[in-house]
C-alpha cells in the first residue's frame, strides 16, 4: 500500500492538472480562439444630427442610443466623400477617391467602375480566411460584369446596383440584383430595408462557424423615401424619420441574431453614413445638427457623419472619442484585425485605428485629413485645424462672399462660422504646405486609369 502511495500522489497532481486545464478552456470564449467578425451598417445620405445619441429630438433610435452607451461614439467621423460613389469608393479601398478616376456619382449608363487592379476591403477579408456578404446599395459600376460586387469579394450579394432614384437611359425599371443577376424589377422599395436585413440574418447564421464581413449598406434615407409597412407614420419626422427608425430597427435585428448565436462577443459592429444629408431636399432630407451645409459640400456638414462602434465586452462602454477618423481608417483597421497581410507598396490612405474603437488612447491627432469635392481638393483638416482652399454648396450659397482661404477651428467652432486666417498666419501656412504635400503624392501615384 505503502509503494502505491507515489503514484497516486503523481496521479492526483495530474488530475487536478487536466481539471484546471479544463476548467480554464471551458472559461474561454470562443471568441478568444477566433477572428473577430465584422458587421458594417452604412446609410445613404444619413446626417450628422438625424439620430437620437447625436442629438434629433424626435426620431426614435433607441437601438443606435443604446449601442453608443454601451460602445465608442466618434464625434468627428468622416466619410471620404460628399458624394455616393466616391464615398463607397474610399470605404472600399481605403483610398481618397481622387485615386479612382471617377472622384464623384456614377450612373447606371457610366462606362466606369471599379477597376479589378483595386484590393477591396471584401477581397482583402477573403483572403484573410473571411465568408463575405453585401446586401443594399452597391454604386461601383453596373455597366460590365467585372464592376459588380461578387466580381470585387464578395460571396453574396443583394440589392440595388446604384441609388434607389436612379433609371438606366431608355428603360423604365429599376433592377434588384441577386448575385449577378436581376432577381426582379421595379422592387417595392417599401421592403428593401426588411429584405436586405433578413438575408444578412441569413448570411450571419449560415456562416457562424467561421469568420464573416456582413456589409449592409441601406437604400435610405436617400431619396425616395419607402418605409416599410410596419414603420410607415410612426416617426413625427414623417417620411423621412420612417425610414431611420426601420434602420434602427434593422440594426436592433443584427444585434439581437449575434447575441441568439452566441456571437455577440466575437463581433465588431460599425455604424456610419456615406455622406451628408440631402439638405436641398428639405423635410425629405435630414439634418446635419450644428454643422454647415449638406450633401455634395465640403463644409463639415458634407462630409462629418454618425460613427458608432460596438463589440461587446471589448468597446470601452459610453466613450466619446473626439480624435477625428474616417471610413479610410475602417479598411485599414478591418484587415489588420482579420490578420490580412499588406503586400509591400499597398497604396491606402487610412490608418489602423483599432485603439479608438477599442477606447484606448489615440496618437494620430494631427495626420491631415483632406476633402476631395468634385475631381479637387477643398479642404485639410489636421488637429483642430481645418482650411478650405475652395468652397462649394448643392444650396447655391456662397456663405463668405467668395472669400479664400478660410480656417476654422473646430474643436471651439464646428459649425464653421469664424474664420481666423488673419488670427492664425502660421497655422495657414502649416496647412498650405500639407495640401502641396498631398498634390505631390497624387502626382507620385495616379489612379489606375492613367
Amino acid at each position: 500500500m505503502s509503494k502505491s502511495l507515489p503514484f497516486l500522489h503523481s496521479f492526483v497532481k495530474f488530475s487536478t492538472f487536466i481539471s484546471l486545464f479544463i476548467a480554464i478552456w471551458s472559461g474561454c470564449s470562443a471568441s478568444d480562439h477566433q477572428k473577430p467578425n465584422i458587421v458594417l451598417l452604412f446609410c445613404d445620405d444619413l446626417g450628422y444630427g438625424d439620430i437620437g445619441t447625436f442629438g434629433h429630438p424626435t426620431i426614435r433610435t433607441p437601438n443606435l442610443d443604446r449601442m453608443a452607451a454601451e460602445g465608442v461614439k466618434f464625434t468627428n467621423f468622416y466619410s471620404g466623400s460628399p458624394a455616393c460613389t466616391a464615398s463607397r469608393y474610399a470605404l472600399l479601398t481605403g483610398r481618397y477617391p481622387v485615386h479612382s478616376g471617377f472622384s464623384w456619382v456614377l450612373y447606371p449608363n457610366s462606362q466606369r467602375g471599379i477597376h479589378p487592379k483595386e484590393t477591396t476591403l471584401a477581397e482583402g477579408m477573403k483572403k484573410a480566411g473571411y465568408a463575405t456578404g453585401c446586401f443594399g446599395k452597391w454604386h461601383l459600376g453596373t455597366t460590365k460584369k467585372e464592376f459588380l460586387p461578387l466580381q470585387n469579394g464578395f460571396d453574396e450579394y443583394l440589392g440595388l446596383p446604384y441609388s434607389n432614384d436612379m433609371l438606366p437611359p431608355n428603360h423604365p425599371d429599376i433592377a434588384l440584383l441577386d448575385g449577378n443577376d436581376t432577381l426582379e424589377v421595379n422592387p417595392d422599395q417599401s421592403t428593401l430595408t426588411r429584405r436586405y436585413t433578413e438575408r444578412a440574418i441569413s448570411f450571419i447564421k449560415k456562416n457562424k462557424a467561421q469568420p464573416f464581413f456582413c456589409y449592409l449598406p441601406f437604400a435610405m434615407p436617400h431619396i425616395p423615401l419607402h418605409p416599410g409597412t410596419r414603420f410607415q407614420g410612426i416617426s413625427t419626422r414623417g417620411n423621412y424619420g420612417d425610414v431611420v427608425e426601420e434602420i434602427d430597427w434593422s440594426l436592433g435585428e443584427i444585434l439581437k441574431t449575434l447575441k441568439a448565436n452566441g456571437l455577440a462577443e466575437n463581433t465588431l459592429v460599425f455604424f456610419t453614413s456615406d455622406n451628408g444629408p440631402w439638405i436641398i431636399k428639405n423635410e425629405l432630407g435630414g439634418s446635419s445638427g450644428l454643422l454647415r451645409d449638406g450633401k455634395g459640400s465640403t463644409w463639415e456638414g458634407g462630409m462629418r457623419v454618425p460613427g458608432i462602434a460596438y463589440f461587446a465586452g471589448k468597446t470601452t462602454a459610453g466613450k466619446v472619442v473626439q480624435s477625428p477618423a474616417s471610413t479610410l481608417d475602417l479598411y485599414t483597421s478591418f484587415l489588420k484585425m482579420a490578420g490580412y497581410e499588406f503586400a509591400e507598396g499597398h497604396q491606402k490612405n487610412g490608418q489602423d485605428i483599432s485603439n479608438l474603437i477599442f477606447g484606448k488612447t489615440d496618437n494620430k491627432a494631427d495626420r491631415p485629413f483632406f476633402y476631395y469635392g468634385p475631381n479637387q481638393l477643398h479642404a485639410v483638416r489636421k488637429g483642430k485645424w481645418k482650411l478650405h482652399v475652395k468652397t462649394n454648396s448643392q444650396t447655391g450659397n456662397d456663405y463668405f462672399n467668395g472669400k479664400i482661404p478660410l480656417l476654422f477651428n473646430l474643436d471651439s467652432d464646428p459649425s464653421e462660422q469664424y474664420d481666423l486666417t488673419e488670427a492664425h498666419p502660421e497655422i495657414v501656412s502649416d496647412l498650405l504646405s500639407e495640401i502641396e504635400k498631398q498634390f505631390e503624392f497624387v502626382e507620385k501615384h495616379p489612379d489606375f486609369y492613367q
